[in-house]
């Protein structure tokens, strides 16, 4: 499942999607399938990973069986997205999950290198997130050389965050906190 993104031989194209287990990433998976069935190609899921502390911190402090234990961990973040996506149904495509080492952007961009294939993105992070490191669909339309499809948030997603921030406002404070912190 891990690799370096290259393939050879891929005979009906590819639909290489960026996977990180968040809503929109999932919802990217619902459309790179659609996208795949349409265009009779394979589906790449992608997920990236990094060392703790980057590439530069493992190089100062190596420990291998922390980077094996992390590269496991993203092996089962990736399983566990396809599962969730797709209920352990099969998504009716040929399928090719992948794990790669490396940043987001350049990963999915290294992971897409043919002009026919597609990759298909969900809405990056948020707006933190996108501050400190920079936008991962940004980077890949800028550097990607095939097209680079970006799918919206869902709306249920825009509802439940705007449910979540009426509700944590009016609430008194002990009960907020049983609404936060419970886990479903």
């Amino acid at each position: 499942m891990h690799g370096n993104g290259r393939h050879e031989g891929s005979g009906g194209g590819r639909v290489v999607v960026g996977v990180s287990g968040s809503l929109g990433s999932l919802a990217a998976l619902h459309r790179g399938v659609a996208e795949a069935r349409h265009r009779g190609a394979e589906l790449v899921p992608v997920l990236a990973w990094e060392p703790p502390g980057g590439e530069f911190g493992y190089r100062r402090s190596p420990c291998p069986p922390l980077l094996a234990a992390v590269r496991e961990a993203a092996e089962r973040r990736l399983l566990d997205a396809l599962d969730a996506a797709f209920g352990g149904a099969d998504p009716g495509v040929p399928l090719r999950p992948l794990v790669i080492r490396g940043e987001t952007g350049p990963a999915l961009v290294q992971a897409a290198d043919r002009p026919e294939d597609l990759l298909v993105l969900g809405q990056s992070g948020g707006l933190l997130r996108r501050r400190l490191r920079g936008s991962v669909p940004a980077y890949c339309a800028r550097k990607a050389d095939c097209p680079v499809l970006t799918v919206p948030v869902p709306e249920l997603l825009h509802e439940l965050e705007a449910m979540n921030r009426r509700t944590r406002w009016h609430l008194p404070v002990g009960e907020m906190s049983e609404l936060l912190f419970v886990k479903g």
